[in-house]
């Protein structure tokens, strides 16, 4: 299938390469068989995904794109659809199953992607996508960095990530500023964090919203006693809290709240 320029973006860069988007597509484990994909465009992606048949949806914002695929990849209608993947409710696809997600993510709403897969996270085991280079670090990175934080903590409580590769610009259409990169994520056999995972979402943004600042001054607004803050675990600052530490600092707090 000869590829085709899109007519709009919506803030996409669309991968014109076949051998990347096969590489991409084989990045999936193969384990459920159920996959999402997000974006589809042109569907670069889409004709490896339907070699490997897997109950395949996707969800696509750009009517244009949607016709495109029904037409020239003969696509079902009904497996297409024509939405905002932000808006969707997840639970209502594959009958409640268990499903992997897989997509060249437009870059504007990528962090809001995986922050919906976090949400959904006991549905979704598998996702592999194309991000900006700077996203995929984040998420990817470990404690003691600067590129560490709110999205690389809460993405490795309940997965586990890997930096596949990165795609050179000139395999865009249109060619991006930035750099761009293929990660996946895994959810982890035990999600189950054993501590307030409300609190702990809160504790890490909190957290980062000061990250040059201890632990004991960004979480000012959590009502603790003297003598909790006066562990050792508020003298650091949050890039150098490990996830499982992050936890530990939760059931900490979560304990004390209660007291």
């Amino acid at each position: 299938m000869k590829f085709v320029k899109p007519k709009k973006s919506l803030g996409q860069h669309f991968l014109k390469d076949n051998n990347i988007a096969n590489k991409i597509v084989d990045s999936l484990d193969g384990k459920s068989k159920n996959v999402l994909e997000i974006g589809p465009g042109m569907g670069v992606l889409t004709k490896f995904l339907l070699k490997k048949k897997y109950n395949l949806m996707l969800v696509e914002i750009d009517s244009e794109s949607v016709s495109f695929l029904i037409n020239n990849l003969d696509i079902e209608e009904s497996k297409i659809i024509e939405n905002d993947f932000l808006k969707l409710d997840l639970t209502k696809l594959f009958s409640g199953n268990n499903f992997s997600i897989i997509g060249n993510f437009p870059y504007n709403i990528s962090s809001q992607i995986v922050f919906k897969i976090l949400e959904n996270r006991n549905i979704i085991n598998e996702m592999c996508g194309m991000f900006q280079y700077e996203v995929a670090e984040r998420i990817c990175e470990s404690e003691g960095s600067k590129k560490y934080g709110i999205l690389s903590v809460l993405t490795q409580a309940f997965f586990e990530v890997s930096f596949l590769f990165e795609v050179s610009n000139h395999l865009f259409i249109p060619p991006p500023n930035v750099k761009s990169a293929v990660i996946t994520l895994r959810r982890k056999d035990e999600i189950e964090l054993g501590c307030d995972e409300t609190l702990f979402f809160k504790i890490v943004k909190l957290s980062f919203q000061q990250r040059r600042k201890t632990i004991r001054n960004s979480l000012k607004k959590i009502n603790l006693s003297n003598n909790l803050r006066e562990d050792s675990i508020f003298d650091y600052r949050p890039e150098q809290l490990s996830v499982n530490q992050f936890i530990e600092l939760t059931k900490l707090v979560q304990g004390d709240l209660k007291m």
